[in-house]
């Protein structure tokens, strides 16, 4: 029997994860995608306060690959691992990503957890030992079928096998292993899809999981000789043999949560965000170890694609690897982040440049929303310095955008406008349910052109305020501005954390108004009080956000 969690409803806690990272060089911009994909999608829960959450991530310090990265750079692995992992750490913390639990594998609680999840796959009879061989490609700690595999030359002219995904070299291993009895989880894996047809999204990850499903299923090897692979969690009762590092690096998810004693509270309320690369382990390997350990797979398992550089696949023999690091340098904290999370699309591979950054930040963060906040502010507009009041008589309620003329001051784009802002909220909360969060930036970025078209349309400038007429319809046309832009900065927080909080603070939007939860907009059009009218703006701070240059 499947051991279920107790926690359920709306409330409910909710993991999220990001893949734990190969500790055999430093992160690069596919890492902190992912991280960042899964820490927008917690700040966004955060602010609907939907329940407690958590996200993990970590690094992967076990398995052959470290074991060789570490003598070639005449170190010892834990000495590598200890140097990289703190490099992830520096990376993700740079990016400001709120990560609560970072889990190495070479920690003691996870060397125990995963012992203990193997003692129970044990125990059910699904592990046996046997002779297993076949193409091993060490880069990606994993066999190979020859239909994953083509024929190259190495650097001395000689042919080669390689793997089709990945470039890399593999070589032909024979050993004699612990094997796990992955086909005889063919039907509980297409069942538990077919019964959750958005536990794999987006749906082009779910059908290709399906297809695998389809295909030939063998037999998993789960461990490795010890004479080949030192740099492991040995198999419980059998010194001669390591445990294969995807099934220690998978058990961080549980070890994460206090398996094997406290993991109830939170599994299988878990939503793990991974690369199209690592697929299989997750959405196939994955769910078949946890059903064979008498545990429910994941809630969802949540797919991106990869990043390339001028269109090529970032490699290290090409010299394009890019370092978020340096980017975050250069384009700032929150301009980098809002790069990745505009324009990255989970379905498709998205290609990076700097001028692509530099054009996107400029044009949508510097001058759309900058620019917005400090004309609707600026001294010259709004000299009391204060959230004005809203007529009802120069915008009065229409049930018909096509009755606007002759109604008051406002036109038919103008009350386009406003329902755009109006159901901006549930468009931006579905598309994160969707894990669509660069279509939430997008219907995100068409009010913000939106609003800045109803400034410059209607010239507040140019108004006198010597007028009690013209006043009226200039303090409602700021008011309507700044409406718009409290519900830009609220909704932006789970991308642009610092520069959110900067727009929010020179609205004079306190604390414990920022949530999603009570989210309201144009209150007064509706007839009812606005909290912010008549309130003291915050103080000017600055630019917002400053305009990048050239690299």
């Amino acid at each position: 029997p499947l051991r279920r969690a107790a926690a359920t409803g709306p409330r409910r806690p909710l993991l999220l994860s990001t893949p734990i990272f190969y500790a055999n060089g430093p992160p690069h911009i596919g890492h902190l995608y992912s991280a960042l994909l899964a820490d927008a999608l917690l700040r966004h829960r955060r602010l609907r306060a939907a329940g407690p959450a958590r996200l993990c991530t970590g690094t992967d310090e076990h398995g052959l690959k470290i074991q060789q990265a570490a003598a070639a750079a005449g170190t010892s692995p834990a000495e590598l691992c200890e140097r990289v992992s703190g490099l992830f750490r520096q990376a993700l913390t740079r990016a400001d990503v709120a990560y609560t639990d970072f889990t190495r594998t070479s920690e003691p609680r996870h060397q125990r957890a995963v012992r203990h999840f193997w003692g129970a796959l044990r125990d059910r009879g699904v592990l046996y030992k046997g002779s297993y061989e076949g193409w091993y490609c060490t880069s990606e700690e994993s066999f190979l079928r020859e239909s994953q595999l083509a024929e190259r030359t190495d650097a001395q002219g000689r042919p080669c096998k390689v793997s089709l995904e990945t470039g890399h070299e593999v070589y032909w291993t024979k050993e004699e292993n612990y094997m796990f009895r992955l086909s005889a989880f063919r039907d509980s894996l297409q069942n538990w899809l077919r019964d959750n047809p958005r536990a794999i999204f987006p749906d082009p990850f779910y059908q290709c999981v399906l297809h695998w499903l389809d295909e030939d299923l063998p037999d998993l090897s789960v461990s490795r000789e010890r004479n080949r692979l030192q740099w492991g969690i040995p198999v419980p009762g059998d010194p001669t043999q390591t445990i294969y590092v995807w099934v220690d690096a998978l058990v961080n998810y549980l070890s994460v949560v206090g398996y094997p004693e406290s993991h109830g509270a939170w599994w299988p309320s878990v939503h793990h965000v991974v690369g199209k690369d690592i697929l299989k382990f997750h959405a196939l390997y994955w769910p078949a170890l946890l059903l064979a350990a008498g545990l429910e797979p994941p809630e969802r398992i949540l797919v991106h694609s990869h990043w390339t550089v001028r269109g090529q696949k970032m490699s290290k023999s090409l010299g394009n690897v890019v370092d978020p690091s340096v980017c975050v340098g250069q384009y700032g904290v929150d301009g980098f982040r809002y790069f990745l999370l505009r324009q990255g699309v989970p379905e498709r591979d998205c290609d990076y440049y700097d001028e692509k950054v530099v054009k996107l930040v400029n044009s949508e963060l510097a001058d759309a929303l900058g620019g917005l906040l400090n004309r609707s502010t600026a001294r010259s507009i709004n000299p009391s310095n204060t959230y004005p009041c809203f007529s009802e008589h120069c915008f009065p309620k229409l049930l018909d955008f096509r009755e606007a003329k002759g109604m008051g001051r406002a036109c038919a784009e103008d009350y386009e406008l406003v329902a755009a802002v109006a159901s901006l909220p549930s468009q931006v909360d579905t598309y994160f349910e969707g894990f669509q969060i660069y279509k939430a930036l997008e219907c995100i970025a068409q009010c913000v052109r939106q609003t800045n078209s109803f400034f410059q349309r209607h010239k507040p400038w140019k108004l006198d305020r010597r007028d009690a007429v013209e006043q009226l319809w200039l303090d409602t046309i700021l008011h309507v501005t700044l409406e718009c832009l409290r519900v830009y900065g609220t909704l932006l927080q789970p991308v642009v954390p610092h520069t959110a909080d900067q727009l929010l603070s020179r609205l004079g939007v306190g604390p414990g108004e920022r949530g999603l939860s009570g989210l309201t907009f144009l209150a007064r059009y509706d007839g009812k009080p606005c909290p912010f009218e008549g309130r003291q703006l915050g103080p000017h701070t600055g630019i917002l956000f400053h305009r990048l240059g050239k690299s």
